[in-house]
């Protein structure tokens, strides 16, 4: 397995853009279209989580994706989006 260097910014800023496209594939159940790659890197940053055979957004992914949505609300309110 090639696990994320947790260190490797670049990696981390790159999964924190793509998570809320994933929990939306997660909630519409379609967790194949989501990298295998990008799976062991979320689990490794504990957004994501393996349950019952399924995968799912931890709590720690589900506050990550909570304060991802409260920026874009105060993105667009600002007009910046």
């Amino acid at each position: 397995m090639n696990h994320i260097n947790l260190r490797s910014q670049s990696r981390s800023v790159l999964l924190h853009g793509r998570l809320l496209a994933t929990a939306d594939l997660l909630k519409r159940r379609m967790a194949s279209q989501i990298a295998e790659e990008d799976i062991e890197d979320y689990i490794d940053l504990h957004w994501l989580e393996w349950q019952g055979g399924g995968l799912r957004l931890t709590i720690t992914g589900e506050n990550v994706c909570r304060q991802l949505r409260l920026k874009l609300r105060a993105l667009d309110a600002s007009g910046r989006v």
